[in-house]
């Protein structure tokens, strides 16, 4: 089994103070692409401490032959992890609702993402099924944003869509960039649209949004703007340790940030 974070290897005062695990804010989801299971079992010897939740990449679930086995690892190391939300959307677009929900008790999973970033699908419909999702137990992450570039949202949409989703039953709002960090709340060349995130804040709680930022540049914007406690997605599994010295200043780019 991984170390506790508890057990640091130095004793350096004055650090931010993380969130511990099982948490509702400070959260690191990671996206698994394909890892075999023993890429699995490594990653968990040196990253399972700081992983909070790990995303089953888009429709990677259907073809991973290790499924089963893979999800099994991560329970043992009470890392919770879900089926993407590219393979929700294909379900859906091929009226298999109950089909996808067998899925889920199939393979025994306590969270699913619901989102509409490649299928159109009516919002009102959406929030049907976050609703049926979240009342059979299920903690539901909600994706709000497009993965078309040429969708742009203007924040009081963003606003409107994230509160329904919400009061709907969702547990968290992702913040939609892809696993580039292209789209949505970025722009094409991976910038942070500032002012949207900065509106989107005025709105909805920065501990109900999961903010995809699989950039360096960008989980270093967002930990300066929130704090060490921010939830980050689309984090790839080599980046977990990276990431974690970002959020205690560990590292150059918050370094100064956090020896105020």
């Amino acid at each position: 089994m991984p170390k506790s974070t508890k057990e640091k290897n130095f004793s350096l005062n004055g650090l931010p103070k993380r969130t511990v695990k099982p948490r509702n804010n400070g959260l690191t989801m990671v996206m698994d692409k394909g890892l075999s299971t023993y890429e699995v079992n490594s990653f968990l010897e040196i990253a399972g401490p700081y992983t909070d939740i790990v995303k089953l990449g888009f429709g990677t679930a259907y073809v991973s032959p290790n499924l089963k086995d893979k999800i099994a690892l991560y329970k043992a190391h009470n890392i919770p992890c879900y089926f993407g939300g590219t393979l929700f959307e294909a379900f859906i677009a091929r009226n298999q609702f109950n089909d996808y929900i067998a899925a889920l008790e199939k393979y025994e999973m306590e969270f699913v993402e619901v989102s509409d970033g490649s299928l159109e699908i009516p919002h009102k419909q959406k929030l049907k099924y976050v609703e049926a999702l979240a009342k059979k137990g299920y903690k539901v992450l909600s994706e709000v944003g497009s993965k078309d570039a040429e969708k742009i949202f203007p924040p009081y949409q963003w606003i409107e869509l994230m509160n329904a989703e919400l009061n709907a039953g969702a547990w968290k709002v992702i913040a939609e960039a892809r696993e580039a960090g292209n789209v949505g709340i970025y722009r094409g060349s991976g910038e942070v649209r500032e002012g949207l995130v900065q509106e989107i804040l005025t709105k909805i709680k920065k501990d109900q949004i999961i903010w995809e930022a699989p950039q360096k540049a960008q989980q270093t914007w967002f930990i300066k703007l929130i704090g060490s406690n921010v939830n980050l997605g689309n984090i790839a599994p080599n980046e977990i340790i990276a990431v974690e010295t970002l959020r205690l200043g560990l590292r150059s780019d918050t370094f100064h940030h956090f020896l105020k």
